[in-house]
Order: C-alpha cells, then sequence, then structure tokens
C-alpha cells in the first residue's frame, strides 16, 4: 500500500515508524512487520544525499526491522520461542516515544497558551503588605517552660545580690541614669543579631546592675511577643538560646 511521506519531516526513525503505524491505522502491538518494513525503507529511498548526518540513525533502524522481518519468516524452533516476539524490544521503544512525544506536545500547546495572556503589575494596598499575623507567645515557647526562664532569672538576680560587698553596702549610692525599656529592646535585639545565637543565662548575666537585669528580661519577653527572636531549650535542664527570626 503507498503512503504519502513529506521528507525530513520527521525528528527521527521511531518518530517516522510511528507516524507510518498510526498512518496505516495498525496495532502497535501487532505490527505488521513486512509492510512498515517497505514503506520505511521507501522512505530511506527519498532521503537527499545531503541528509547523510541523520540518515545513520534511519540505517540503522531499517537494519533493526529487516532482522525482525527476517526472523518473523523463518521458521521458529523452541530455543526462539522461548525468546518470544522479535517485536517485543520494538513495540516497548515506540511506546515510550509516544508518551514523550504527546507530552511535549502538551507542554507546547501550554506554552502558546501562555504566550497570549499578559499579567499586570501587582496593586496590593501598602496596608495590606504591611499586615503581619500576630505572634502567640504560647507558640513561640513552645519548646521551653516558663518555669524554667524564671528559674534563670531568679538565679541571676540571686547572684546579683551575693556579689554585693556588706560594708561599701551601706554607703551612698550614685544613682544610674535610668534605663528605658525601648532602648534595652533595640540593644538587645542588635546583639542577638550580631551573634546568632545567644545563652538566655549569659545575656542576664552580662547586666551590671539590678535595674539592668529586668529591663533585659523584660526586653527578651517583649521581643518574643513581637515575633523577633525565638527561644529555644532542648530538654529540661538544658541551656536556654535565643535566635533572630528574619
Amino acid at each position: 500500500m503507498g503512503i504519502d511521506i513529506k521528507i525530513n519531516a520527521f525528528e527521527g526513525p521511531l518518530d517516522l515508524l510511528l507516524h507510518l503505524i498510526e498512518k496505516n491505522k495498525v496495532d502497535i502491538y501487532d505490527i505488521p512487520i513486512s509492510e512498515i518494513t517497505s514503506q520505511y525503507l521507501d522512505y530511506i529511498r527519498s532521503m537527499e544525499e545531503e541528509d547523510l548526518d541523520v540518515l545513520s540513525d534511519f540505517l540503522v533502524m531499517a537494519a533493526t526491522l529487516l532482522k525482525i522481518k527476517a526472523k518473523m519468516l523463518l521458521p521458529v524452533n523452541e530455543e526462539e520461542e522461548e525468546e518470544g516476539d522479535p517485536r517485543e524490544e520494538l513495540v516497548r521503544r515506540l511506546i515510550e516515544y509516544k508518551i514523550y512525544k504527546y507530552a511535549s506536545l502538551q507542554l507546547k500547546e501550554r506554552e502558546m497558551t501562555a504566550e497570549k495572556s499578559f499579567f499586570r503589575s501587582p496593586d496590593i494596598p501598602p496596608q495590606v503588605l504591611a499586615y503581619r499575623e500576630e505572634i502567640d507567645p504560647v507558640q513561640m515557647l513552645s519548646e521551653v517552660t516558663l518555669q524554667r526562664i524564671s528559674e534563670v532569672f531568679q538565679f541571676v538576680m540571686r547572684k546579683r545580690q551575693d556579689k554585693l560587698d556588706p560594708i561599701r553596702s551601706e554607703f551612698g549610692e550614685i544613682k544610674q541614669e535610668e534605663i528605658k525599656l525601648e532602648d534595652k529592646i533595640t540593644e538587645v535585639y542588635n546583639y542577638i543579631i550580631q551573634y546568632k545565637e545567644v545563652n538566655f543565662y549569659d545575656l542576664l548575666n552580662e547586666q551590671e546592675t539590678k535595674e539592668a537585669v529586668i529591663v533585659t528580661f523584660l526586653a527578651v519577653l517583649e521581643l518574643m511577643k513581637t515575633g523577633k527572636i525565638y527561644v529555644q531549650q532542648e530538654n529540661i535542664e538544658d541551656d536556654i538560646f535565643i535566635r533572630a527570626l528574619e
């Protein structure tokens, strides 16, 4: 049966074979190998000499088809019968190629559809962009017990009391400038960002006065409340570490 084939219209030998199978409306699992091979060879003969770069792939497939055709024409002995249908490997390759081919066509169609779509620039109001979901302090402390935080704070405060000189404590006291919570919040946050991870005990213990310890403690709680830092403790008796959230 004659068939019209457009020269150089195929991407490879499998593409040509798939075209011949679909054009002849034959079952891919039961390829009439003699007829398909004849049409395939007609295409090979019609190729121009300058197509030698791609011709080699088509010639390899032609040799494969002729080998399959010869096996099917010759009498089958018991050993060859156990090997199965000689067309089996070719059918598997054709099915795989068909899957990839149609998948690529689907992607190409989507690409062409997307080229017709235009998207405008986002115009979300600044108030909406600036919105941040409220942070749940309980969630921020999911891995830390409040009791442990309180114990660390009380321990640091007792150490401050132990450092007092019993004689000098009776002398007059020079009052330091009042520590503002807002300033301490900024100071603590910048400190945590600088060192990436800070030990909660060390942070409190580095403060010079009892007032500074208290204000630092309040600053940590405020930073946790606003979601700027994250407090973590691996086990109940382990140290508490503070990290800045992006």
